[in-house]
């Protein structure tokens, strides 16, 4: 099977940004559960899940990954093992939501390492930002560096104290889909 890379290209981007590119059979649905279950899942067994043969399956999932269902395969690590025992949601409001600071803003978060997730919401809220640093010496040094930013009114944090559920998944099995 073809690994796609992490980062989608601008055209897949594109295409991914529509809700559903087309109607999706039973058959491309199982096969996304199951490369969502094992990423590296080969063609031969992904093929005898979902009950086709392998060159179908592998032109069903090139198409998958061309249309942008599946932006990429990775690994899930356990940072916590890796030295990255401090987890932190940050708050950011931002001073001026312009277009432009906001992509600005957006550019500073993806040059820094300690942001695993930056989501833009709606609210007071401008970001949330979801932290990982080695220890909180470290992630206070980051604060300082995120308050300095261009247009960072204020930055409100909350210490991750324990994760009850972590499920990278899309839910596909979930009633009521489009």
């Amino acid at each position: 099977m073809r690994i796609a890379s992490d980062q989608p290209d601008t055209a897949m981007k594109a295409r991914s940004s529509n809700h559903v590119s087309r109607n999706l059979d039973e058959i491309d649905l199982k096969i996304l559960a199951e490369i969502q279950a094992d990423g590296r899942i080969t063609n031969v067994e992904l093929a005898k899940r979902v009950g086709i043969s392998p060159p179908p399956c592998l032109r069903r999932v090139r198409a998958l990954e061309e249309e942008g269902y599946i932006h990429g395969y990775r690994g899930l690590l356990d940072a916590r093992k890796l030295g990255f025992d401090v987890t932190v949601f940050a708050a950011v409001h931002l001073s001026s939501q312009a277009e432009a600071d906001l992509r600005a803003f957006e550019e500073f978060v993806r040059a820094e390492p300690l942001v695993r997730e930056c989501w833009m919401l709606s609210g007071e809220v401008d970001f949330i930002l979801k932290c990982v640093a080695p220890d909180m010496a470290t992630f206070q040094d980051f604060v300082t560096h995120l308050t300095a930013a261009p247009h960072v009114r204020n930055v409100r944090t909350s210490l991750v104290l324990h994760n009850s559920k972590y499920e990278a998944a899309v839910p596909l099995d979930v009633k009521g889909r489009r």
